[in-house]
């Protein structure tokens, strides 16, 4: 029988509780979430499916065409002021958000798949993130990583669509 690093929370009833989020990663060390409330899809993107922009902030990439519609691509790692993805790449790991009307691609390492949290299981990151990250932040909440817990970011789609890079540069 296999067994899986991530265990989901059931009630009694042995049915899955909690509520649903994208796991992934921004770089090697830092886990992070997304609610699927927000998450349209994750994609694989290849590069020359890109297409830059001059004159813009180093953590947008560009703009990508999908089903019809023109959806800008940023390096959430470097927007968080976290690291930087490899332009090198042959291909882009992307998660497609939406907030309101206002679809974004969001440039990650991996995606890891799906879990679930507990709203109680989402505590407060005071203390423990960069004052930089904290604008962007749910909450944090631990999760199990090969031999020890690791603490995953709970990401804020709302927040990160409104981050000033973002509003200074394409939302204005």
């Amino acid at each position: 029988m296999e067994s899986s690093a991530i265990a989901l929370p059931s009630d009694r009833t042995g049915k899955v509780t909690g509520d649903a989020y994208l796991k992934f990663r921004l770089n090697s060390k830092t886990p992070a979430a997304f609610s699927m409330r927000s998450v349209q899809e994750a994609i694989v993107l290849p590069a020359r499916r890109l297409t830059p922009m001059p004159n813009m902030p180093a953590a947008m990439m560009g703009l990508m065409n999908r089903r019809s519609r023109v959806i800008w691509v940023v390096d959430l790692a470097q927007l968080l002021g976290i690291s930087t993805l490899d332009f090198n790449l042959q291909q882009y790991t992307l998660i497609l958000i939406q907030v309101g009307t206002v679809p974004l691609g969001l440039a990650v390492q991996q995606v890891e798949g799906m879990t679930r949290l507990q709203p109680q299981e989402i505590q407060t990151p005071l203390g423990q993130m960069s004052m930089t990250l904290l604008p962007y932040l749910r909450g944090c909440a631990l999760q199990p990583h090969d031999s020890k817990p690791e603490m995953m970011l709970v990401l804020d789609a709302e927040a990160i669509i409104q981050a000033p890079t973002l509003r200074e540069s394409i939302w204005s």
